[in-house]
């Protein structure tokens, strides 16, 4: 009588554990269906990002001439040089303020166009995306000419104020200026289309509660809108930073590192000290320094980003 009583529990485990098998095996198949899919762009990531960056570690412990191991002589020998720790301190002012700016610029203008009428929204979206799509190198050498000592058209243009001839590219201040100059505005509309894409979805609802509440303007901005754009915020903020600090084109085509070696960077110090210089080991060494101060940059954007998310 037990084993009979019992029979229909032992039926549906039974089902049950078929059901589970067959989970497990369907769930298996589409992991491998998915990796098979994604195997190309692994192997492409492979070949284009990982090789090369552990050949750069390999190069970075040769000699001069890559026939003798060094270990981090390299290293040793830049931390004793004054123009590193001069590079280094640019390329944080360069990197930073760039964002900044270009944050805050992209945060405003989001704004402009967010709030533009619907019909004449992609006309906008399409002249202020125009810096973003032209080639850097092309819209660059254009901000030479605009900067050019002799034919400056700033300084024409200042000189009808009594203003100048200001030193764009010849002054170490002014040369940082304009490089950093140049990359907001390079940089600002990718700020902004993401910014607005952020803005589309913050859901009406909120405002009007908030404007209900007796909320202001600049109180729904940080109450409301900043809260709902935070990770887009910080997400971006982290790529722009990596992308600015590797940025090579801007500064090798208006200075070239000069005046001095004044507004040189990791990517522009490392073509004059490995290409141009003929020590591609030791150029090598100074591109992997960027990776600890990014790698700090990461770690802290996307432990706030998780944080918040499990608070929430």
């Amino acid at each position: 009588m037990v084993d009979v009583a019992f029979q229909p529990n032992r039926t549906a485990a039974a089902q049950s554990g078929r059901r589970r098998v067959g989970l497990r095996n369907a769930l298996r198949r589409k992991s491998m269906s998915a990796f098979l899919m994604t195997l190309p762009l692994i192997l492409l990531i492979a070949i284009l990002v990982i090789y090369p960056a552990i050949y750069s570690l390999h190069l970075a412990t040769l000699n001069k001439a890559m026939t003798k191991f060094v270990g981090f002589g390299n290293f040793e020998f830049l931390f004793k040089r004054e123009t590193f720790w001069l590079v280094v301190k640019q390329s944080c002012i360069f990197a930073i303020s760039a964002v900044i700016f270009k944050a805050l610029i992209g945060f405003i203008v989001a704004h402009f166009v967010h709030n533009v009428p619907a019909n004449k929204q992609r006309k906008w979206r399409g002249m202020l995306l125009v810096p973003w799509v032209i080639p850097p190198a092309m819209s660059t050498l254009a901000w030479l000419w605009l900067f050019d000592p002799s034919y400056s058209a700033f300084n024409y243009t200042l000189s009808f104020f009594g203003i100048g001839p200001i030193p764009w590219t010849g002054d170490a201040m002014w040369a940082r200026f304009s490089v950093i100059l140049v990359n907001v505005w390079y940089g600002a509309p990718f700020f902004m289309i993401m910014y607005l894409a952020a803005l589309k979805s913050v859901p009406e609802q909120l405002y009007e509660a908030a404007a209900i509440d007796g909320a202001n303007w600049w109180q729904r901005i940080w109450y409301v809108t900043l809260p709902m754009m935070r990770n887009i915020i910080a997400i971006t903020t982290l790529f722009s930073l990596i992308v600015t600090f590797a940025n090579f084109d801007i500064v090798r085509i208006l200075t070239a590192g000069g005046p001095l070696d004044h507004t040189h960077i990791f990517a522009t110090w490392a073509f004059r000290v490995g290409i141009e210089g003929s020590d591609i080991p030791l150029g090598a060494s100074v591109s992997l320094f960027m990776v600890p101060i990014l790698a700090i940059a990461a770690i802290f954007i996307l432990r706030d980003i998780t944080k918040r998310g499990n608070e929430a």
